[in-house]
C-alpha cells in the first residue's frame, strides 16, 4: 500500500530514472517504462508547470563542495487518463555534481501534497476573500483601496468610495436566523456585482457592508453610482429558504482627493457619511461634506482627550468640596466631593467642557476610578468628613470601580458610614432592576445612596419606592426660579411631601438666595446646596490628621 513518499535516483549522464517499487501506485502511473527517463517523468508536469526538478537541479547556479546541494520544488503532475485531477508533489533531494562539477546524479523523494497544497491555497484566497460571497474581504478591500487612493492623488484624478450596509440584518438574523441572513448578504453581492462598472472593485467590509472603489469617478458621478446599485439591492425580494425576505441597503460615499487623501480618511468619512444616510431613512444616500462645527468638536475632542489622559498620568484630577447644609442650622450635613482637572500651568478646566467629552469618549470611567480614591483618602484622613462622590454610568457595572470601593472599605465601617455615593436620575431609571441591584451592592457595604439631578428624568415617584435610595437631590433648575415661577413651585413642594412620606431625604439643588431658602424650609426640605450655603472649593474643609498632629506639636 503506497505511503505518498516515492524515492528515486537520477543518472542525469543517461537520463535514466529508477523509482522505489510503490511509483506507480504514489504517481498513478500504469505504466512504469513511461517514467523510467527524465524526459518521460517531464511529459506528466501540467503544461503551466514554472519550476521542474530539471530547473531546480540544472539551473541551480550553486557549486557541489562535496557533500551534494540540496533542492526542494512543487510541481503539478497529469497522470495518463486523468486531465481533470492533477496530482500535486513536493520533490525534495539532493544533486551531486561529476568530475567537470556539473550535475551528474540525483538522489530525491517525491511526495504527493495534493491536499496540503489545497489548504495552503485555501487559505491564500481566504486571507483575500470572503468565503460568503466570494468577494475581495476587508484586508485586500483596503489594499486596493489604498493603491487607488495614491494612483488618484498622483495622477490628480478623481475615485470614489461608497460604503453600503444592508439595512435591518439584526431584525432579519431575529426572524429568520443566521442562515437566511448569510443567504441575504450573499445575493445582495451578487446583486452588486451586477450593477457595477468594469474596472471599478467591490469588497465585503464587514457582517452587514460592503465596500465599493469608484474608478474616474466625480461627485456627481458618485451619486449617480449610488443611486444604482442601490436600485439593483432592492430590485425584487431575495428568494431563501424561509422564503422572500424584502432587502433595503443605506450607503454612504467620499470622493478623493476632494475630501479625503488618505485611507484612514476615506473610511472614518465614508463611516460618516453612511451614518448620516441611516439616520435620514434606510435606503438612502448621502455624499460626506465637510463640516466646519463637527470638525472643531472632533479637534476639541481630541484635544480634550489628551488633556484627560495627560491630567491623570501627572496626577492633576482634584476634588473641591461644596458643602450640603442642614436647612435649618446651615451646619454641613455632608460636602459633595466634585472632580477638577488642571492644565499644566495649574489653571482649572471647566467641568463642563471636559465630561461629556469624557462620556463620549469612554473616559469617565478612569476619572471617576480616581476620584474614588481621592474622596477615600480624604474620609481617612479627615474623621469629620462625611462625603458625597458622584458615579457615572459608566463605573456603576464597572468591577474594577467596584474592587476599589470594596478594598477602600475593608474593615472600615465608620468610613463607609460616612460615604454616599450619587448616581444621577437619568442613569438610575436606564434600568431599574440594574440601579435596585446598584443600590443594594452599595448598602452592603455600609454606604447610603442618593440620586441626583431629581426631575430632570422625569421618574415617577413610584419608582423612588423601589430604588431602595437614602437620598433624593432635587434637579436645581427647578429650585434656582423658585420665588418666580408657581409650576416650580407645585412640583418642589409636591415632592418634598411625598418624599417625607416615603421617608426619603431631601437636598435642594442651587440656591440661591434667602427667600427660596425659607420657603424651603417652610415645605420641610433637610438640606440645602448651592450660592448661598457656599460654592465649591479645592480647599478641605477641615485640616487632615496629620496636619491637626502637626498644629499641636
Amino acid at each position: 500500500m503506497s505511503i505518498g513518499d516515492v524515492p528515486y535516483v537520477w543518472d542525469v549522464a543517461t537520463d535514466r530514472l529508477r523509482w522505489g517499487g510503490n511509483a506507480a501506485d504514489v504517481l498513478g502511473v500504469t505504466d512504469a517504462a513511461s517514467i523510467a527517463t527524465g524526459r518521460g517523468f517531464a511529459r506528466l508536469l501540467a503544461p503551466d508547470t514554472t519550476e521542474s526538478r530539471f530547473d531546480a537541479v540544472m539551473r541551480s547556479g550553486t557549486t557541489d563542495a562535496g557533500q551534494g546541494v540540496p533542492f526542494s520544488v512543487q510541481y503539478a503532475l497529469v497522470p495518463p487518463g486523468r486531465p481533470d485531477e492533477p496530482l500535486w508533489v513536493e520533490d525534495v533531494g539532493r544533486w551531486f555534481a561529476g568530475s567537470r562539477g556539473e550535475p551528474s546524479r540525483v538522489h530525491g523523494i517525491v511526495r504527493v501534497i495534493t491536499e496540503r497544497r489545497a489548504r495552503e491555497e485555501r487559505l491564500t484566497y481566504l486571507s483575500r476573500f470572503d468565503d460568503l460571497t466570494g468577494e475581495m474581504n476587508r484586508w485586500h478591500l483596503t489594499e486596493v483601496l489604498a493603491a487607488t487612493v495614491e494612483e488618484t492623488v498622483r495622477y490628480r484624478a478623481s475615485c470614489g468610495f461608497l460604503l453600503l450596509a444592508i439595512d435591518n440584518v439584526g431584525r432579519i438574523n431575529e426572524a429568520y436566523g443566521y442562515e437566511v441572513a448569510d443567504e441575504v448578504v450573499a445575493s445582495v453581492a451578487k446583486r452588486l456585482r451586477a450593477r457595477m462598472r468594469g474596472g471599478d472593485h467591490l469588497g465585503r467590509f464587514s457582517g452587514n457592508k460592503f465596500g465599493i472603489i469608484l474608478k474616474q469617478c466625480t461627485p456627481d458621478d458618485l451619486k449617480i453610482a449610488a443611486e444604482r446599485l442601490l436600485a439593483g439591492v432592492r430590485d425584487g425580494v431575495v428568494q431563501t429558504k424561509a422564503g422572500p425576505v424584502a432587502v433595503t441597503a443605506s450607503v454612504g460615499g467620499v470622493t478623493v482627493p476632494r475630501h479625503a487623501r488618505s485611507v484612514r480618511d476615506v473610511l472614518a468619512r465614508a463611516k460618516e457619511a453612511l451614518e448620516t444616510a441611516q439616520a435620514k431613512r434606510n435606503g438612502s444616500f448621502h455624499g460626506y461634506q465637510p463640516n466646519v462645527e463637527r470638525d472643531a468638536l472632533r479637534r476639541a475632542s481630541v484635544r480634550t482627550s489628551d488633556e484627560i489622559i495627560t491630567a491623570l498620568n501627572d496626577r492633576r484630577v482634584d476634588i473641591a468640596f461644596e458643602p450640603v447644609m442642614h436647612t435649618g442650622a446651615r451646619t454641613p450635613a455632608f460636602h459633595e466631593c466634585l472632580m477638577r482637572i488642571r492644565r499644566s500651568d495649574g489653571e482649572l478646566i471647566p467641568v463642563g467642557e471636559i465630561v461629556p467629552i469624557a462620556e463620549r469618549l469612554g473616559l469617565m470611567r478612569l476619572l471617576d476610578h480616581r476620584v474614588l480614591e481621592l474622596v477615600l483618602d480624604a474620609l481617612r484622613r479627615m474623621p469629620q468628613l462625611v462625603a458625597s462622590v458622584n458615579v457615572s454610568p459608566a463605573s456603576t457595572s464597572d468591577p474594577d470601580w467596584w474592587e476599589a470601593l470594596a478594598a477602600g472599605l475593608r474593615g472600615r465601617p465608620a468610613l463607609a458610614r460616612r460615604l454616599i455615593i450619587e448616581i444621577t436620575e437619568t442613569a438610575a431609571i436606564h434600568d431599574l432592576d440594574e440601579t435596585r441591584g446598584f443600590v443594594a451592592r452599595a448598602k452592603d457595604l455600609g454606604c447610603r445612596v442618593a440620586i441626583d439631578d431629581f426631575g430632570a428624568g422625569y421618574t415617577s415617584f413610584r419608582n423612588l419606592r423601589k430604588l431602595g435610595v437614602d437620598i433624593v437631590k432635587i434637579d436645581g433648575a427647578f429650585v434656582q426660579h423658585l420665588t418666580r415661577s408657581e409650576d416650580d413651585r407645585a412640583f418642589v413642594q409636591t415632592f418634598l411631601d411625598l418624599a417625607h412620606r416615603l421617608g426619603l431625604q431631601t437636598v435642594a439643588e442651587w440656591v440661591q438666595d434667602e427667600e427660596a431658602a425659607a420657603l424651603l424650609a417652610s415645605w420641610g426640605c433637610d438640606y440645602l446646596q448651592g450660592r448661598l450655603t457656599g460654592l465649591a472649593t479645592i480647599e478641605p474643609p477641615w485640616p487632615s490628621v496629620t496636619d491637626c498632629g502637626a498644629a499641636a506639636s
